[in-house]
C-alpha cells in the first residue's frame, strides 16, 4: 500500500497547530541508519487510509519528493473527541532485518462447523491479532483461521494452525493461546434446573403410598397457658 508524504521544515506546538488548521497532519519517520525525518500528510487522505486494515498491519510504501521507502505504521494519536489525527509515527524497514508486527486474525468456516450447525453453539473470537516476527517480505497482511472443524464446546488454539514460512509468533510467555472457542448458548443452560433446587423440592415433598407425594406435616397449634 502506497501513500504520499511531504518533508516538514518547522516543528513545535505552534507549527503543528497551524499545520492541522491547514488540513495536514504532522508526523515523523525514524529507524535505520538515517536520522529521524519530520513529515506532513494530507489529513483527509490519511483519515481514509487509516480505515483500511492493511495500513495498520503491512509494509507500506511512503513517497517523499519522488523517493520511495518502506515503512511500518507505529503510532497514531487521535483527538479526544474530534475526528482528527493529531500526529502519526512511521518506522523505516530494512529488507534484511527481522521485524516484529501485530497482524489481525481473520476467521472463516464457523457457520459450516458441527458446533454451530448441529449443536447451535456460539463462537467466540478470543484472539483477534497476533504479534509476529519475520522479514519484511514475509509479513502476512493477516492470519486466516479455519473454524469449519470446530466441535461442540471445542477450541482452536495457535498450535492448531500453521503460520506462513519464515514467520514466528512472539509469545510473551504464553504457551498456546486460544484463538476461538465454541460455547453452548445461555438459553440452554437456563432451561436446566439447578441441582440444589431439585434436591430441595424432593426433600420438601417425599413420596407417599402409590408414588404420590405425601402432604406436608401439620404444625401442632400452640397451647394456651392456664392462669
Amino acid at each position: 500500500m502506497k501513500f504520499v508524504a511531504f518533508e516538514r521544515a518547522k516543528q513545535g506546538t505552534g507549527a503543528s497547530r497551524r499545520l492541522r488548521i491547514s488540513g495536514k497532519t504532522p508526523g515523523i519517520v525514524y529507524g535505520g541508519d538515517t536520522q529521524p525525518q519530520l513529515i506532513e500528510i494530507d489529513h483527509n487522505a490519511l483519515w481514509h487510509a487509516l480505515k483500511k486494515e492493511a495500513f495498520h498491519a503491512s509494509v507500506l510504501e511512503m513517497e517523499i519528493g519522488g523517493a520511495v521507502s518502506k515503512v511500518l505504521l507505529r503510532d497514531v494519536q487521535y483527538h479526544p473527541f474530534r475526528q482528527l489525527v493529531q500526529h502519526i509515527d512511521f518506522q523505516r524497514v530494512d529488507a534484511k532485518t527481522r521485524m516484529t508486527m501485530k497482524v489481525p486474525v481473520h476467521f472463516k468456516g464457523e457457520e459450516e462447523s458441527e458446533a454451530v450447525k448441529i449443536d447451535l453453539n456460539l463462537v467466540n473470537h478470543v484472539t483477534t491479532e497476533l504479534e509476529l516476527n519475520c522479514l519484511p517480505s514475509d509479513l502476512p497482511e493477516f492470519i486466516e483461521v479455519d473454524l469449519s472443524g470446530l466441535k461442540k464446546n471445542g477450541t482452536v488454539t495457535l498450535k492448531d494452525i500453521k503460520l506462513p514460512k519464515g514467520v514466528k509468533w512472539v509469545s510473551h510467555g504464553k504457551v498456546n493461546p486460544v484463538l476461538a472457542s465454541a460455547v453452548s448458548p445461555a438459553a440452554e443452560e437456563a432451561d436446566v434446573p439447578a441441582e440444589g433446587a431439585v434436591a430441595a423440592d424432593a426433600a420438601a415433598a417425599p413420596a407417599g403410598k402409590g408414588g404420590k407425594a405425601a402432604p406436608a406435616a401439620k404444625t401442632p397449634a400452640a397451647k394456651t397457658a392456664k392462669k
